[in-house]
């Protein structure tokens, strides 16, 4: 069986990952061709360019490099043509991955799966339209999604979410942690200003002026920030002067598996945590981290997704656990004093606490925790969609 498969960013690669792992359970002699990350690199699959190159998020930002973009997309097709692929999976990313699927199907029926069915539960929910004829099967890593993608005409199978397969740090860990980076018992704010330059950049300057209004009313706090590889050397520069004498986790250079035991390490020794919105807040429920997420971006692409938005919430805790427990500071309300104040609402026990750690548990539980790992569910449905139904 030959698999393509298309990633664009961390999260991404964490899913194609998985699923490339799967897909070899199933079948040893699978082979792999595509984009991707790391982590799928390690899994047997030498990316045909460097993935960080799709890492763009924001219509602001993605107008400059539309050019090279559209290069990339075109030398994807050639190579899936040319890959004699059983199936293609491409992965989130949808602004790169569908526009590899439309000029794909131009030219080729080849089967097509994409992983990550989009938040049209959110904003913009003729998405779907952008998917017919060009996508054969859709996969969802939330468990209310199918309804929405049948509902639109394209197939689509829950096969969990992956936080729900990552093992957790232990206490011993935990400690150790603590005692390496002389944290003591100190309180530590788990600070997650993002994995792309753009977020890191207009984070965080916001992120730093909220930890020090926090340590004004807590000055025991430490702060801890785990960096994603492409972004180091920014949180670094980015970071000079916020308090908490902050302990930066720099994978760069690493062994990966090292460089993950710290960073689990790192949530299970979290008293609290502020983080970017994202994926990221599942991380943080799974290993039970309170929270407070914020979120801004340039002023157009906040205004025109204000706009379309749909929910009231975009943390997904809150949406899959159907509470509001986590607080959320988006655009405009992402306000240093604001998020200073919830911190120190969080860190402190009570009922806050409390309704975080519930949400999270009933969180963990939709998401598949205690089922067959995600991304084995995952790859029974490529190999069914590939037409290898006797490796199902």
């Amino acid at each position: 069986m030959k698999v393509y498969l298309i990633a664009g960013e961390p999260s991404g690669d964490k899913l194609g990952g998985a699923l490339m792992e799967g897909l070899k359970q199933l079948n040893p002699n699978v082979r792999f061709q595509g984009v991707g990350g790391p982590l799928m690199e390690a899994q047997g699959m030498t990316s045909l360019f460097p993935m960080d190159e799709l890492s763009v998020m924001g219509l602001a930002e993605v107008l400059p490099k539309l050019r090279g973009l559209f290069k990339r997309r075109d030398e994807t097709v050639e190579d899936i043509i040319g890959s004699g692929a059983d199936v293609v999976v491409t992965i989130d990313s949808p602004d790169f991955c569908l526009r590899v699927l439309r000029k794909l199907r131009e030219l080729s029926a080849v089967p097509t799966v994409h992983y990550v069915a989009p938040s049209v539960w959110a904003w913009r929910p003729k998405r779907t339209e952008r998917m017919i004829g060009i996508v054969d099967h859709v996969m969802a890593l939330l468990p209310f999604e199918p309804p929405y993608m049948e509902g639109a005409g394209l197939p689509c199978d829950f096969v969990g979410h992956p936080v729900v397969a990552e093992p957790l740090a232990e206490a011993s860990d935990a400690s150790a942690f603590r005692t390496t980076h002389g944290l003591s018992d100190a309180p530590v704010v788990l600070t997650l200003p993002g994995s792309r330059r753009g977020e890191v950049s207009r984070l965080a300057s916001i992120f730093g002026e909220s930890l020090h209004k926090l340590a004004a009313q807590r000055p025991d706090i430490r702060v801890v920030i785990p960096a994603a590889a492409p972004v180091a050397g920014l949180v670094y520069d980015q970071t000079r002067g916020w308090p908490g004498q902050p302990v930066i986790l720099d994978p760069r250079g690493m062994n990966p598996d090292a460089a993950l035991a710290e960073k689990r390490a790192a949530f299970a020794a979290a008293d609290v945590a502020l983080a970017a919105s994202g994926t990221v807040s599942l991380e943080l429920a799974a290993n039970t981290v309170p929270m407070v997420i914020a979120y801004d971006m340039n002023w157009f692409s906040r205004k025109l997704i204000r706009a379309m938005l749909q929910i009231d919430t975009v943390t997904l805790v809150n949406l899959v656990s159907e509470t509001r427990t986590v607080p959320e500071f988006l655009g405009d309300a992402c306000k240093p004093v604001d998020i200073a104040r919830a911190l120190e609402q969080v860190l402190k026990p009570g009922p806050e606490r409390s309704a975080q750690a519930a949400a999270a548990e009933i969180t963990m539980e939709r998401l598949g925790r205690g089922d067959e790992p995600p991304g084995l569910r995952a790859a029974k449905v490529v190999a069914r969609i590939a037409g290898f139904e006797d490796q199902v």
